[in-house]
């Protein structure tokens, strides 16, 4: 038994080792580090945006590419402080390649414009980049695949608060220990890479469409993200 999980610790660093994460670095998984996939010390924002999503375009034996129509990459004001994280792209999205353009994306919307913001003033991206068959929750592989991209994105927009809308981003960023109902509405600054933004978590706008009398918790946190943007001076 002691050899097969010494064996089971060997396979899984070496795993995390191909995909460049030095997961023992930290026992925070927000503060693990990954091999950057593009340079973020030199060129305009738009140029590293547009390097990382050819590699994502150019990204090599991913059944969720395979079964996509588009890349979904991302979407807003690539200078904006806020950034958005969701789970991934859905069929509206894959068929547009934007994130957040489907019935989810309306009611976020509806969200944003409740405390002033709106696509010009926020950035959008999701988890995985390629819609999972079914509109299916990504698995475990496939965060971790694309884990990499997602920390070098958000170190290329360096945001100073990053929003987690969903139980996904949450255990990506976060790790799984805690759920997103015990872990939405409250502050955490962590370093994501070679960034340090405040985080808050919330639910996501497609759960809120099943449980809609959680709009009331969601609310909450929406006029915590407007409040912290003031003291931000965002």
């Amino acid at each position: 038994m002691k050899n097969g999980l010494n064996q089971k610790l060997i396979n899984l660093v070496e795993f995390y080792n191909l995909i460049g994460v030095d997961f023992l670095s930290s026992n925070n998984p927000m503060s693990r580090k990954t091999k950057s996939l593009v340079d973020i010390s030199s060129g305009t924002r738009l140029e590293k945006l547009n390097k990382l999503k050819k590699k994502l375009q150019n990204i090599k034996n991913c059944d969720l590419k395979k079964n996509a129509n588009n890349l979904v990459f991302g979407d807003g004001n690539i200078n904006s402080k806020i950034m958005i994280i969701g789970e991934g792209p859905g069929a509206n999205e894959d068929a547009e390649g934007k994130p957040f353009v489907g019935r989810a994306g309306k009611l976020l919307d509806k969200m944003l414009l409740s405390i002033q913001l709106d696509r010009k003033k926020v950035y959008i991206s999701n988890v995985v980049n390629y819609r999972p068959p079914e509109n299916r929750k990504p698995s475990e592989k496939e965060i971790e695949r694309y884990l990499p991209y997602l920390i070098n994105h958000i170190e290329i927009i360096n945001p100073k608060i990053l929003v987690l809308l969903g139980s996904t981003a949450l255990n990506s960023l976060i790790g799984n220990e805690i759920v997103i109902s015990k872990a939405r509405g409250k502050w955490v600054q962590k370093t994501i890479g070679s960034v340090k933004p405040w985080i808050i978590a919330s639910f996501h706008p497609a759960f809120l469409m099943r449980q809609p009398e959680q709009k009331k918790l969601a609310w909450i946190d929406l006029k915590m993200i407007r409040e912290k943007s003031k003291i931000l001076k965002i």
